[in-house]
């Protein structure tokens, strides 16, 4: 039977070209969302746009570097333009680059970081959140247990993600009177370029985690569209993780993780 949950409304997924990000794209689009797929790569979003469109949903490739506050400004735009409104924004954009300790990591690249993973974030929801008031929406920043502890190597990516979660709860402070549902949401630790780079490094425990500890993206991808939708209406907002029991249950979700 098809899943009609997010019929007649539209998402915007920041970073949607390849991973985690088409994952979370494709999962909206199943549901019947329209999908705006925002990322630096136009090949990647272009060819995941044809694909969801040859599925029989809506869908709008945009090229944009969410550290670039004009271009993110771009992307809401056209998101609007083509679709008409925001119902959720997902910012999903980020990289873990420079990981290494503290004083050997180059500054300029340490800020790099911090212009994708956390002001990228921030432009995003500036930009779209009136448009995700209007609709009494829901805004999904990908977060992370690094957010909540700190990891050897990971200086930069701990400190973005911590950043984030402090945004996440600001917003829900001003705006959750106003019907704004917001979730930072850790994904825990996904099959993607992303742990490809990390095992590489074999730096801090993640680096040695067994490739079978590792979820295929389609799972945590699946919790996100769910938070999207109405029936998620009465989660509670804030900080939630795949590893919570109950949010995995009501999303239908089976994962095993290792002992």
């Amino acid at each position: 039977m098809t899943d009609t949950s997010l019929q007649g409304t539209v998402s915007l997924i920041m970073g949607a070209s390849v991973g985690l990000g088409a994952a979370i794209a494709e999962a909206l689009a199943a549901r019947g969302a329209a999908v705006a797929l925002a990322a630096r790569r136009r090949d990647a979003v272009d060819a995941l746009a044809a694909k969801i469109t040859a599925a029989g949903r809506r869908a709008l490739a945009l090229t944009c570097d969410v550290s670039d506050r004009a271009a993110v400004l771009a992307a809401v735009a056209a998101t609007v333009a083509r679709f008409g409104r925001i119902d959720h924004l997902i910012n999903n954009a980020g990289v873990i680059e420079p990981i290494g300790r503290f004083l050997d990591t180059d500054p300029a690249v340490w800020a790099g970081l911090m212009d994708i993973n956390l002001n990228g974030a921030m432009y995003a929801c500036h930009a779209a959140l009136p448009h995700v008031l209007a609709s009494k929406g829901v805004i999904v920043n990908i977060s992370s247990g690094a957010g909540h502890r700190p990891l050897e190597g990971w200086s930069a990516y701990c400190t973005s993600k911590a950043a984030l979660v402090m945004l996440t709860r600001a917003l829900e402070l001003e705006y959750a009177g106003q019907g704004l549902r917001i979730h930072g949401f850790s994904p825990g630790t996904v099959l993607t370029d992303m742990q490809r780079k990390i095992r590489a490094t074999g730096i801090n425990p993640v680096s040695q985690l067994p490739i079978e500890a590792l979820q295929p993206a389609e799972l945590p991808a699946a919790i996100v569209a769910w938070l999207c939708t109405a029936e998620a209406a009465d989660f509670p907002s804030g900080e939630c993780s795949i590893r919570d029991d109950e949010l995995r249950r009501r999303a239908g979700v089976e994962i095993v993780f290792p002992a």
